[in-house]
């Protein structure tokens, strides 16, 4: 069961989020709150698999809020405006659903954020050291140890292995939840590194495999994960 809470200023918004809900089976929505502040608060003592969430709120933004959480769940924004869509995917949000979205619609995010959920759930009982990753209509088993680097490809990613390439439709948000953040450094928006085959680290820059990948401005702090200063 994929749990949720969903956040939004306006009552009417959360009562159609809540009515939506009910109708998906594999969905519980187990909180709603007009409070971004209260919600975070909730959040410190439950761990919700998934986040509705309003952008334009009063006193925090929607965009704020989840980065301001250090550890969040997936996140579907729920939204009259659709000028925050693209800083939406770029957080690595599941879904934008622009106000007012039909059950149909509203379904179709659930389900993203659903297989999303039951991938994890796969990952977690494959052999130690491996993970399932979903590609096309089935899933691959991999050994994480294999995996050099995952680039972002739009609404896909692409896990780079020594031998293959492996497209699969996640976000990087995603993805990160996926792999152990022990071994997995992100270096920029679009590239996610396995610290361990890194060989090489510029300034703007750093080699892994035989591939030069950017560093993205404002990742000093996870380049320094790799290097230990």
């Amino acid at each position: 069961m994929l749990t949720a809470i969903a956040i939004d200023d306006e009552p009417m918004a959360l009562e159609v989020i809540r009515s939506l809900s009910e109708k998906i089976p594999f969905l519980k929505l187990q909180a709603v709150f007009t409070n971004a502040f209260e919600a975070m608060e909730y959040m410190r003592k439950e761990k919700p698999d998934l986040l509705f969430l309003d952008i334009k709120m009063p006193d925090i933004s929607g965009i704020e809020f989840l980065t301001a959480l250090p550890a969040p769940p997936m996140v579907i924004f729920t939204t009259a405006y659709s000028e925050h869509a693209v800083q939406s995917f770029e957080l690595d949000a599941i879904d934008y659903l622009l106000k007012p979205f039909s059950q149909s619609r509203f379904l179709k995010a659930c389900n993203k954020a659903f297989e999303q959920y039951e991938l994890k759930k796969n990952g977690r009982t494959a052999a130690p050291g491996d993970i399932f990753i979903k590609s096309g209509y089935g899933q691959i088993r991999v050994n994480i140890a294999d995996i050099l680097y995952v680039q972002s490809m739009g609404n896909y990613v692409q896990f780079i292995l020594p031998a293959e390439k492996i497209l699969s439709r996640l976000t990087m948000q995603e993805t990160e939840a996926l792999l152990p953040a022990t071994e997995f450094v992100r270096i920029h928006r679009s590239y996610l590194v396995a610290s361990k085959k890194v060989q090489r680290v510029g300034r703007e820059s750093i080699v892994v495999g035989d591939k030069e990948l950017p560093i993205g401005a404002g990742y000093a702090r996870e380049i320094a994960k790799i290097t230990g200063k």
